[in-house]
């Protein structure tokens, strides 16, 4: 379970972070910065995802303190990892967001274009693709999306699917999910 703690204040977070768990996922960089670089200092255990889409000129902000980013979707992004990694001499654990609903408005790759990007991926940039990552269309039912990502994930042998917030979860993780990106359900509402 990775408790979505965006717009939360790490007073409202640290009851958790006692209790012992581990998976936080973030999507604002500069508030993920300010509220987790003096947490993991001290919770050096904690793994933070960064999740939402992920421009190119912010990757040097995330690879130092992010431990697995769930949004890869185009071969800028992926050079702008590969070079920072280098950098840092650090590997993050990767999903590449798929866009399952064909959604104009969504970020993610095409079923259609995934084996060659991830091909891509893996030989050309190194990176440690762990899994798929979506997210369905809001007003259809998401269980054949969830199973269409659990077919191309097997398809790659790829181990990890990120797929599944509050309100889906339990269909995701019958689907065969192995991360499910919970926030409202643990925090509350964001106003």
């Amino acid at each position: 379970i990775i408790a979505v703690s965006k717009t939360k204040p790490i007073s409202q977070i640290m009851p958790l972070i006692e209790y012992g768990h581990i998976h936080y996922g973030e999507n604002k960089i500069q508030e993920a910065l300010e509220k987790w670089v003096p947490v993991k200092e001290k919770f050096k255990h904690i793994k933070l995802h960064f999740l939402g889409n992920l421009q190119a000129n912010k990757v040097k902000f995330v690879v130092p303190h992010f431990d697995y980013i769930h949004s890869l979707d185009s071969l800028k992004l992926a050079k702008k990892i590969h070079m920072e990694q280098k950098k840092h001499n650090k590997e993050l654990k990767i999903f590449i967001q798929i866009n399952i609903g064909n959604e104009p408005q969504k970020q993610g790759i095409d079923v259609n274009d995934l084996l060659s990007f991830y091909q891509e991926c893996i030989s050309t940039y190194k990176l440690n693709i762990i899994g798929l990552m979506c997210i369905p269309p809001i007003k259809e039912d998401p269980k054949n999306f969830f199973l269409k990502m659990a077919e191309l994930s097997k398809s790659l042998s790829l181990k990890e699917l990120s797929m599944g917030m509050s309100d889906d979860y339990m269909i995701a993780a019958s689907s065969g999910s192995t991360f499910v990106r919970i926030g409202s359900k643990i925090f509350g509402s964001r106003y």
